[in-house]
């Protein structure tokens, strides 16, 4: 008998602004869902921030999509730490501190290499405060761990919603291109 994979079960604990499921965070309002699937220790997601963020960004504000970005822990095995799985629960930390956009882009900006130690929870504190997190409860919950189980939930849950690379783009849950002309395009059909 072979075991069954074990279902995501809710984390006690969920960041502000997390999406009504709990495995990501909204940004804007917009009547069109885009689901944004990434890694912090992902190369390719760096390059997709730099490529389509400016495109999604310009969305968010334009109210047109409400932006649910899930930080996946895909890329632990490439970092000595569980880089991968820090630095997403670092950005829930960013969230409650209403700073995860700006945390978000700090992060890629400070991306470490694949297959090294990957930052340590200062280097992680450290950024935040480029990104408005100044204040010491920021620090205090990335020291503490405090969404390691809720990335752990965020990971399993993309898994079973067949994500198996990042960056994965969804948009009103139909699988894109990565690329913005592609989400741009994706985001004009789905408009009410």
């Amino acid at each position: 008998m072979s075991a069954r994979p074990q279902r995501a079960t809710a984390p006690v604990r969920v960041p502000a602004g997390a999406s009504a499921g709990g495995d990501g965070i909204v940004v804007g309002t917009g009547p069109v869902t885009v689901d944004v699937y990434v890694d912090f220790l992902c190369p390719f997601c760096k390059s997709f921030e730099r490529t389509s963020g400016p495109a999604l960004n310009g969305m968010v504000k334009d109210r047109a999509i409400s932006l649910i970005c899930h930080p996946v822990g895909f890329l632990d095995r490439l970092s000595t730490n569980q880089y991968s799985s820090r630095a997403s629960a670092a950005s829930a930390c960013a969230s409650d501190g209403g700073r995860f956009v700006e945390y978000a882009r700090a992060l890629f900006a400070g991306q470490p290499p694949e297959g090294g130690p990957g930052l340590t929870d200062d280097e992680l504190i450290e950024l935040g405060g480029p990104a408005g997190l100044t204040g010491p409860a920021f620090g205090e919950c990335v020291r503490a761990g405090a969404y390691l189980d809720w990335t752990a939930y965020v990971t399993r849950k993309a898994v079973e919603r067949g994500v198996s690379a990042t960056p994965t783009v969804l948009v009103e849950g139909v699988s894109v291109r990565t690329d913005p002309q592609a989400i741009v395009a994706a985001v004009a059909a789905a408009a009410p």
